[in-house]
């Protein structure tokens, strides 16, 4: 008969950031509007507008607000979270489960003593059941000399630092930086940049950009390899994800 989803809605400026902290119940962590990166674990989520995070109960996880960013949260208790993912994961929003979501912000609680929160209970959990995985993140370093070059980048997608200078301010050499993003990413760094500044270039492409500006941002000196490694790494052109995006919306 008690509380079973509980909400929460903010809206924080450029740069803000929640500490890494982990929550009883799962939260799913949805951008309104925005821009969010999200750290959980050992990825890094760079998250746009209309999309969401699904931290699963006592999951760790970090917050920073990418532009003015407005939150809206859901908290599922233990029992609800218990059919959804185990792990961390970015997910599509369809335009249903963002009024459901928006709907349950502004009624607060969702109670099981209420006939209707019930019904609207099940109903969100099916939607949340059904979304699609966004490939929205890269798997972070652990080790603490290309955990700092990871997030020099991660701050600044366009650093056109190269490996000698980038090697030596994080104190290894360039080899030893190599060998250690191989490892424990599965990339070389060149390859971890890349995918990098292919996931900001979603969020230019969602905030208006042109392609060719978004590319030029991700580190491409022609639209034409911009649209084909973008089409390698997400299976789609970017034209193609914005007009998708936009027949959802």
């Amino acid at each position: 008969m008690g509380i079973q989803i509980r909400t929460l809605a903010v809206t924080y400026s450029s740069g803000f950031h929640i500490a890494a902290h982990a929550h009883p119940w799962g939260q799913l962590i949805y951008a309104d509007e925005g821009v969010m990166r999200v750290h959980a674990g050992d990825r890094l989520w760079i998250v746009p507008s209309t999309r969401a995070i699904w931290a699963p109960p006592q999951a760790p996880h970090e917050i920073w607000a990418q532009g003015a960013f407005s939150m809206r949260s859901l908290y599922l208790v233990p029992r609800l979270a218990r059919f959804l993912p185990e792990d961390c994961r970015a997910v599509e929003v369809s335009p249903l489960l963002s009024e459901l979501v928006l709907y349950a912000v502004r009624v607060g609680v969702l109670t099981s003593g209420d006939a209707t929160h019930r019904r609207m209970i099940g109903f969100l959990v099916d939607q949340l059941r059904a979304t699609e995985v966004l490939p929205l993140s890269l798997k972070m370093p652990k080790d603490k000399r290309a955990r700092a070059v990871a997030e020099r980048l991660q701050n600044n997608p366009c650093d056109e630092g190269e490996l000698p200078e980038l090697a030596r301010d994080a104190g290894a050499s360039g080899r030893t930086l190599q060998r250690i993003f191989r490892a424990e990413t599965g990339l070389n760094l060149g390859e971890w940049r890349r995918r990098l500044r292919l996931l900001h270039a979603i969020t230019l492409l969602d905030t208006g950009h042109s392609v060719t500006e978004a590319g030029f941002a991700a580190g491409y000196q022609s639209t034409s390899a911009f649209v084909a490694s973008f089409r390698a790494v997400f299976g789609s052109t970017p034209t193609q994800m914005r007009k998708s995006r936009g027949r959802r919306a």
